[in-house]
């Protein structure tokens, strides 16, 4: 009886070849990609047998061709001989750094916002209650619209300037300000300002140690800021003061004509970029401020009630105790917002803004290889954003809270 059942056993582990789940999944995952690689070579040979009736070539060739046009921000060599590849290039920094001067005031002036929406006054409380629900309410391209169509419309013409100190300008034609020039010797400072930056890091997370074994505070800003100043201050006097400034030159004699700024001389932020910059700060900072709200009313109100019973001010209590603890909430939400702002940033193209999608716009306008431009926006934008995603994510593992 018992070897019976020792084979009706054996007889049931004996699973037929295509009723074994395993192979069954193998099976529809082998189905599954044989359909998407048929699919995928459908559209590609359509649009290939597409492009040849229309004679339109494909490939990457352009690039390497004259471009032909000029752009107005450069950060830089650029000239109109210059290939498509460069223009493209040109149109990436430029989207770049709208993107990541964007990120840090936005994160700023969304922190400030929404401690004021905590805040005890209720002026405060309310101005801030007012922005975040007007600003989040209005399109982004509205917005865009108004401060470059209404509000630097309404600044000075070519041929007028309002200073500040003389040494910074503002007119229709943008913000103009001194620009480095730098001479032999100058590695020596940036160096010295890569030393001053390790040096802080080091002093940040000597502070926390010792803060942590010993109940000590040490003034960590205090002593960075002073790093970050003098250190590269000291090798730029030891150098021999290798950096200058090249002030904008406003010309208000001659012909009418030749009356203002010169061109070239002095740093110039074009009225495209000061507007795109403030909206999408003025924009994300709100999302912002909304998200750090909530970060901090999830921190329990006794963190804040036993910081008071220890004798912390205020400001200590938010920026020892409840701030860092409300960052394990505000991160997620934060690298959505920061994503956001980046891609947003493609929205220049409406007010002219040389940023990746207007420059390559123009050069699939000029050499009509669409599928190689609009693959470029893709797989660029995508690589922005996993870069974000990841860097983020790193930081919020390590702030994270470790189990025991």
């Amino acid at each position: 009886m018992a070897v019976q059942d020792a084979g009706h056993i054996e007889d049931q582990a004996k699973v037929a070849f295509f009723n074994d789940p395993k192979v069954r999944s193998w099976i529809y995952q082998l189905l599954l990609v044989a359909f998407l690689s048929w699919l995928i070579w459908s559209i590609w040979s359509n649009i290939a047998a597409n492009l040849e009736a229309q004679s339109i070539a494909t490939g990457w060739g352009f690039l390497s061709t004259t471009a032909g046009f000029s752009i107005i921000q450069k950060l830089v060599f650029y000239s109109e001989s210059s290939s498509y590849g460069r223009a493209l290039w040109i149109g990436l920094l430029n989207t770049l750094l709208i993107a990541f001067l964007g990120v840090i005031f936005a994160t700023i002036l969304g922190f400030l916002i929404g401690i004021a929406r905590l805040s005890s006054n209720w002026i405060v409380s309310k101005i801030a209650t007012v922005y975040i629900e007007v600003i989040r309410n209005i399109p982004l391209l509205l917005q865009i619209f108004f401060w470059y169509f209404a509000a630097l419309r309404a600044l000075p013409g070519k041929r007028d300037k309002i200073s500040l100190f003389d040494t910074i300008h503002l007119n229709i034609t943008g913000l103009k300000m001194p620009s480095p020039v730098f001479g032999d010797g100058s590695w020596i400072v940036g160096i010295a300002f890569l030393l001053s930056l390790a040096a802080i890091f080091y002093l940040r997370n000597w502070a926390r140690k010792k803060q942590q074994e010993e109940g000590v505070q040490f003034p960590v800003f205090k002593a960075s800021l002073g790093i970050l100043i003098l250190v590269p201050l000291v090798a730029f006097f030891i150098a021999g003061m290798p950096i200058g400034l090249e002030h904008p030159q406003f010309v208000t004699t001659g012909a009418v004509l030749r009356r203002g700024f010169t061109l070239g001389v002095g740093m110039n932020l074009t009225p495209e970029f000061i507007a795109l910059f403030l909206a999408l700060v003025i924009y994300t900072a709100a999302f912002i401020a909304e998200i750090v709200r909530a970060g901090i009313m999830a921190v329990d109100k006794g963190q804040s009630e036993a910081a008071h019973a220890l004798g912390l001010s205020n400001g200590f209590t938010l920026r020892l105790v409840v701030v860092p603890q409300a960052m394990r909430v505000i991160i997620p939400p934060l690298i959505s917002q920061y994503l956001n702002l980046t891609k947003n940033s493609s929205l220049a193209v409406a007010i002219a803004y040389p940023d990746l999608v207007a420059v390559g716009g123009t050069v699939l306008n000029q050499t009509g290889q669409a599928i190689e431009i609009v693959t470029l926006w893709m797989v660029i934008y995508l690589a922005i954003s996993l870069v974000i995603s990841v860097i983020m994510n790193w930081y919020n593992q390590s702030i994270a809270l470790v189990g025991r």
